[in-house]
């Protein structure tokens, strides 16, 4: 079985903002910077045909790039924090990729949780962190505005544990979004 989800990768510019912000949170496990991502959506454990069957789906998106670009921060939990993010400016267009993206694991009969879409970028995860910690946290951060980037790309990635420690993505397929072409140097 396969832990997989598709997300849109965070360029290497708004990852080096983001990283500046991991600090001064009690209870904080801060995700490195190759684990930085905006979840379209989570799929769970999946067979590996059904993984096959998923990408071929995911492959049969056609929409064109757009501009992504963070503004403020927050958390989830609400008596006790389980994590801390960076909130993605959300667009007509982020969203419909999103809803592309479970249109298709719920075609193959993948069970999707039923959560809104909030789009962010988890910079941490929680144990033990005061509400009030993370609520100064956020409100520090609140001002995050990151300049914009084009999304030309989302990948199906792959969760692998690590024993212990925190467990790391890999992206198993990319799926180009058309009419953008990344300038050179871009990513």
């Amino acid at each position: 079985m396969l832990r997989l989800f598709t997300a849109l990768p965070v360029p290497p510019d708004a990852a080096r903002e983001l990283r500046a912000l991991q600090k001064n949170l009690a209870g904080a496990r801060w995700r490195s910077e190759e684990n930085f991502h905006i979840t379209l959506c989570f799929y769970g454990e999946v067979a590996p045909q059904r993984a096959h069957d998923l990408d071929d789906m995911l492959g049969e998106i056609e929409m064109p790039g757009f501009e992504v670009a963070l503004e403020g921060a927050g958390w989830f939990g609400r008596r006790e924090p389980t994590a801390v993010w960076a909130r993605v400016r959300e667009t007509d267009a982020l969203r419909s990729l999103a809803a592309q993206c479970e249109r298709a694991g719920r075609r193959l009969g993948l069970t999707i949780e039923r959560r809104p879409f909030t789009p962010h970028v988890t910079l941490a995860y929680c144990h033990g962190t005061p509400l009030e910690d993370a609520r100064a946290w956020s409100e520090r951060h609140h001002g995050l505005r990151t300049d914009a980037w084009q999304a030309d790309v989302f990948h199906l990635y792959a969760s692998h544990a690590r024993g212990s420690g925190p467990s790391r993505y890999v992206a198993e397929a990319d799926y180009p979004l058309t009419g953008f072409t990344a300038p050179e140097g871009m990513y």
